[in-house]
């Protein structure tokens, strides 16, 4: 039976929302294994001059059993 784990991350770029959604699945894949799903939550602009780009998103992976023998 598998079992699936979901994490919540945010992403920034100076670029647009689709880079900062690269870049917290970029940081996602440095991290874990086994990734099968990426769902875009929310994004959005923030900064002092609103010039930072935002995605907030949701990472599902596969969680790896231990097999006791």
């Amino acid at each position: 039976m598998a079992v699936v784990k979901i994490i919540e991350l945010v992403g920034s770029s100076k670029v647009s929302t689709d880079d900062a959604a690269r870049q917290a699945l970029k940081s996602a894949q440095n991290k874990l294994r086994n990734i099968r799903a990426v769902d875009i939550v929310s994004t959005g602009l923030r900064g002092e001059n609103l010039d930072e780009y935002r995605a907030h998103v949701r990472v599902a992976f596969l969680v790896e059993s231990a097999e006791i023998v």
